[in-house]
């Protein structure tokens, strides 16, 4: 892919409402996000000719179009899980560097905690794991996530109270951020205390469970100029997707992410050293202990150790998830969407009490799956 005049950026970012949610559907709060969202780009709907939705969000990408009233002329509605929007921050910057659009929208919404939709299991369908794996009774996603950090631990010896201190280091962000669903300062014990899900994962090792939303920007260089607020470039990306079921995981400690993120850091020209503020999928604490082994911010196997909270907490040399994270900010079903918007926010310095001290670059990675079968990962850095 031959490099274009001025690059791509993202040009607008937006939250839909969030936490609890009951005055709106899921179409209303993508409306609402994405006027926003254009509004910082310096945009209207008029100017989108590039819809990107995941059906995960059930609302497919045609029922979306009709709503916002646009008719446009490239979609995608590709769906590798929570990190699907950071692959549709890849399909997006190849369609407008092809010229297949200029203005790309990529929204999401969901109401799962209002509707009480989220399921501890997937039922006997005909999927691969309604077929192979609901017949023997693991919860899906979490007692998957529980066999990984299992075998994590006896693997490397990660201990509960490293994956405990990961939940902290959140809970601290959080305290900042005045949209965090849970602002309570937290402490190890309280982590360890709180009863097991799926052991060795406590309730307070377990993302949220609450509605939300967001909408991003993408376009062309030109097109980012007339934005209201400064743009943030798209220096590189890359994804990966292994597997779907549990029990088909080549090996339960290492992620699609290893191979995502060498994509995304050989097209920026960086290496993780670089990085200035990091953005993980943080649906369970061993997932960020993971990815920052296989983001190569650590050695494998050394994950719990570094994941402290001095080091990726307020304050720390790695900030992580500044916004509190989907363990205490917000989950609404799919996180990453959220994890991009954090970044840009941050990379504009425009993050508040949680602003972190002039980032230039930041790392922004997606999972997907329901045990690590996929990875998208971006590399961002300010204009």
């Amino acid at each position: 892919m031959t490099s274009s005049a001025g690059g791509v950026f993202i040009a607008g970012v937006a939250e839909a409402p969030l936490g609890k949610v009951a005055d709106q559907t899921e179409l209303s709060m993508i409306a609402l996000a994405c006027r926003e969202a254009l509004d910082e780009a310096g945009m209207t709907l008029r100017d989108v000719d590039g819809l990107f939705v995941s059906v995960s969000g059930r609302q497919p990408v045609a029922e979306v179009a009709e709503y916002l009233g646009i008719a446009p002329s490239y979609v995608d509605s590709t769906d590798i899980g929570g990190g699907s929007f950071e692959a549709y921050v890849h399909h997006a910057f190849a369609a407008v560097r092809a010229g297949h659009c200029e203005v790309a929208l990529i929204a999401y919404a969901s109401r799962q905690r209002s509707l009480r939709s989220r399921s501890g299991n997937v039922g006997r369908d005909r999927s691969l794991s309604g077929q192979f794996e609901a017949p023997y009774g693991l919860p899906r996603p979490i007692g998957n996530y529980a066999l990984i950090a299992a075998r994590h631990m006896h693997q490397y010896g990660t201990t509960a109270e490293q994956m405990a201190d990961v939940a902290v280091a959140a809970r601290a962000w959080a305290t900042t951020n005045p949209k965090a669903w849970a602002r309570t300062p937290l402490t190890r014990g309280q982590v360890m205390d709180s009863p097991y899900v799926a052991e060795p994962l406590h309730a307070l090792d377990c993302c949220l469970v609450t509605d939300g939303g967001g909408a991003v920007v993408v376009t062309t260089a030109a097109r980012a100029r007339d934005a209201r607020k400064s743009a943030v470039r798209v220096l590189g990306m890359g994804e990966k997707v292994t597997h779907w079921m549990v029990s088909q995981i080549p090996d339960p400690t290492i992620t699609p992410g290893v191979e995502s993120a060498r994509q995304a850091y050989g097209m920026a020209g960086v290496v993780p050293d670089d990085m200035d503020l990091v953005l993980l999928y943080d649906n369970f604490t061993i997932a960020v202990i993971m990815q920052l082994e296989d983001l190569g911010f650590c050695r494998k196997g050394e994950g719990g150790a570094f994941a402290s909270p001095e080091r990726i907490g307020p304050g720390g040399t790695l900030p992580v998830n500044p916004m509190g994270g989907g363990l205490s900010y917000n989950h609404p079903g799919m996180l990453g969407l959220l994890l991009i918007v954090e970044a840009v926010r941050q990379l504009r310095g425009e993050a508040g009490l949680r602003q972190v001290t002039e980032p230039e670059l930041a790392v922004v990675h997606g999972i997907g799956g329901a045990c690590f079968g996929s990875a998208a990962t971006l590399v961002l850095g300010s204009n």
